[in-house]
């Protein structure tokens, strides 16, 4: 960034001090805006995004310590060199503590004001440059690390690298366990912004009464139990990137407010008084095209063109066998270290078994059910008699049906009344195996959350179950 693009704002209530900094930076190219006191400072953010601020800490109305705690709040990276015509060490302490970048006292040399504000400018260049670099070298290798080398991968990795240099908003589509969210920071640690925040929000998980909070934050008081300010993830992912994992599931009100936020670049918390500037990048993700939700009447057609720039599908692990065998003996390794276990291998049939399965839960059923055959076996090899995860996996939710108990109905209401025990039975034991938690429950049966609350409800699940059909014995 050259001086000329970069934006100092300036906040003193004496006229003659913003004068005299003015004429030592404007020398430098710096381009120049002011504030009166602190109270005029935020508003100056609101409106644009400064690289540096200038801020006295004597002024009426707001003054600059309090100022700082609210620019600090507001946008932890923005860089605040603190002035005072008091020399004491006090405020000095106190602005440091909370966050200021240095300080300086007025009446100051024009040449030292220079001089402090170009190393603090440079700091902050330096190290967004090195993390930048960091991630660009390891992003590629991370990336195949965990994802394997299949010609399916080396596709995704050429279409993460062509956009992950734009600002594009991207649409991941994949199933659970594909590794969404993987992707969506390869991208971002492969950008301009991998030197700022990445920040996951998981839609289907999230309350309907708490999302509008949990994107745009709040101020304090704004409803009962808001006793702090809370900074939402648009504001805490300014400057970096925002992944919003399960779009599909943003209720309606929310996604015109999300088409808002995202065409004017412009966020208000909830009980706010003013509207917030966000500088975000945003990637989104969900299982199911977007278009399908906009026939079903669950997606906004225009929030789906202002999020549709480039899209990346992720392959399921069964259409990329190529990499099954190489995450296993990852994740073989890797649990072996962690039990402490001699390195282990893969029996010629338990490689069969692995590679014969269809991995409906992708590599997060891979890693699940490696991690428990490392943990059953004793010897240097891992048999198929490990692998009793795979083979019990359907039988586990799907028990046998005892014929003989049967009812005397017509096949049509038979099926009808079996199936519905079925699901029944099936949600109760991903609730169980999630241990009661709904929003993971939802992602071992690969639906979204209020698929999953509406289920509860109708089999009135976690209640006594009452005028069950007799005759349907399951097991």
């Amino acid at each position: 960034m050259g001086n000329d693009e970069t934006l100092i704002l300036i906040v003193d209530d004496d006229p003659r001090v913003r004068r005299l900094a003015t004429e030592a930076l404007a020398k430098q190219g710096y381009k120049i805006v002011h504030a009166c006191d602190g109270a005029e400072s935020l508003q100056q953010i609101q409106n644009g995004h400064p690289d540096l601020i200038l801020m006295d800490i004597n002024m009426p109305v707001m003054n600059g310590i309090e100022a700082l705690g609210e620019i600090i709040a507001m946008t932890p990276a923005l860089p605040v060199i603190m002035m005072s015509a008091q020399p004491e060490i006090t405020p000095a302490v106190d602005a440091m503590k909370l966050g200021a970048r240095d300080y300086i006292i007025v009446p100051f040399d024009p040449d030292e004001l220079r001089k402090r504000v170009e190393r603090v400018l440079n700091e902050i260049s330096l190290k967004r440059e090195v993390s930048r670099l960091q991630t660009m070298l390891g992003g590629a290798k991370d990336l195949y690390e965990q994802m394997g080398q299949s010609p399916q991968i080396h596709t995704l990795h050429e279409q993460l690298e062509r956009v992950a240099r734009t600002d594009f908003t991207v649409i991941l589509y994949g199933e659970s366990g594909s590794g969404k969210e993987l992707v969506a920071r390869a991208i971002h640690q492969n950008s301009r912004r991998a030197s700022e925040a990445f920040v996951a929000v998981d839609c289907g998980s999230i309350p309907e009464n708490l999302i509008e909070s949990e994107l745009f934050g709040h101020e304090r008081g704004a409803f009962t139990g808001a006793y702090d300010r809370k900074l939402g993830s648009f504001e805490r992912a300014s400057g970096g990137t925002l992944f919003l994992d399960e779009i599909g599931n943003l209720p309606k009100t929310m996604q015109a407010r999300l088409l808002r936020a995202l065409q004017e670049r412009k966020i208000e918390r909830v009980g706010g008084t003013g509207p917030i500037p966000v500088d975000i990048r945003v990637i989104v993700a969900g299982n199911r095209r977007l278009q399908d939700l906009i026939v079903e009447g669950k997606f906004r057609e225009d929030l789906f063109h202002r999020l549709n720039e480039f899209m990346i599908e992720i392959p399921p692990l069964r259409r990329r066998k190529d990499d099954l065998i190489y995450l296993a003996d990852r994740f073989i390794n890797e649990t072996a270290q962690e039990l402490k276990k001699k390195p282990l291998r893969l029996s010629p049939p338990a490689v069969q078994l692995l590679q014969n399965y269809d991995w409906p839960g992708n590599v997060r059923e891979l890693r699940n059910v490696i991690r428990r055959a490392v943990l059953l076996t004793d010897s240097d090899q891992i048999r198929t008699e490990h692998l009793t995860a795979i083979n019990t996996a359907s039988a586990e939710l799907i028990p046998p049906v005892r014929i003989d108990m049967m009812p005397q109905m017509p096949l049509r209401e038979m099926m009808r009344t079996f199936t519905r025990e079925i699901e029944q039975k099936i949600i109760e034991q991903a609730i169980q195996k999630a241990h009661g938690n709904k929003s993971q429950a939802a992602k071992l049966l690969q639906v979204d959350y209020k698929t999953i609350l509406t289920k509860i409800k109708e089999y009135k699940l976690g209640t006594p179950r009452r005028g069950k059909m007799p005759g349907i014995g399951i097991h």
